[in-house]
């Protein structure tokens, strides 16, 4: 028996709906849930299961099978891993586990921030947040750890509102910084640039961060030992880089409605 390429198995699935070959599909990329998941995972509390996450990635997984174009200049692998991760975070959305306090502490972060940021000029320090909120740093800190996973939501957020095909994550642009994700029309490249923008101005360490967790995909503790700094530091940093980075968005996207 003649083994087909994967090129051709897209080929004919998409022109039969063949359940066999659907099947290889999910069999063969089944792991890759997984691996979303576990990324997904370090960044929950421990109420959020694991078991759960995948549960919710396989239904991106099937999602991504049926929408998959082939014929674009796109990875399967590429283009699942946003669609996975997607179906993941929209089940935390809709199970809403994150407790009214943390979003609304969370929410006035951003608003600080981006408040400052705007009357300075320049990204703030931990030193001027906490103050401005009243709070000793070290209970700034705290209350980083206590919204991540928050900001590992909102990372995955649409910025630019509008259909399906009308829409650019953070998430995607530090991914993927120099090409669109096959759901984003390409006229919403200057959404994308402007992300990029943003990402470049922050500093030094957060825009590592985020780099090496999303572009290099390194995992916490990995970060932690390249920028010799603790794992839960690390962590208060991504948050404190889409705190940012959200404030920064929310703020141009104001002045355009004006």
């Amino acid at each position: 028996m003649i083994q087909k390429s994967e090129d051709e198995l897209w080929e004919e699935y998409k022109r039969t709906k063949d359940p066999i070959i659907r099947e290889t599909f999910i069999v063969q990329y089944a792991p890759l849930v997984k691996y979303v998941a576990g990324k997904i995972a370090m960044g929950m509390p421990q109420n959020i299961e694991f078991d759960d996450l995948v549960g919710y990635g396989i239904f991106g997984l099937l999602d991504a099978i049926e929408k998959f174009d082939p014929t674009r200049e796109i990875k399967f692998k590429t283009y699942a891993v946003t669609r996975i991760r997607g179906a993941i975070y929209d089940e935390l959305r809709s199970i809403d586990w994150v407790p009214r306090s943390i979003r609304q502490k969370a929410k006035e972060i951003e608003s600080v921030v981006g408040t400052l940021e705007n009357k300075l000029g320049r990204a703030v320090s931990d030193e001027e947040i906490a103050e401005e909120l009243g709070v000793p740093v070290d209970d700034f800190h705290q209350t980083l750890l206590k919204i991540c996973g928050t900001s590992l939501i909102s990372i995955n957020d649409a910025w630019y509102l509008g259909d399906d095909s009308d829409k650019v994550s953070i998430v995607e642009t530090i991914e993927s910084p120099n090409s669109l994700n096959p759901d984003v029309m390409v006229e919403k490249d200057e959404v994308k640039k402007m992300i990029v923008k943003i990402i470049e101005e922050l500093p030094e360490k957060e825009k590592k961060v985020l780099i090496l967790y999303y572009y290099e995909d390194l995992t916490l503790k990995e970060i932690g030992e390249i920028l010799s700094v603790t794992e839960s530091r690390v962590s208060q940093l991504h948050t404190k880089a889409i705190i940012r980075l959200r404030s920064k968005l929310s703020h141009i996207k104001a002045s355009l409605l004006v």
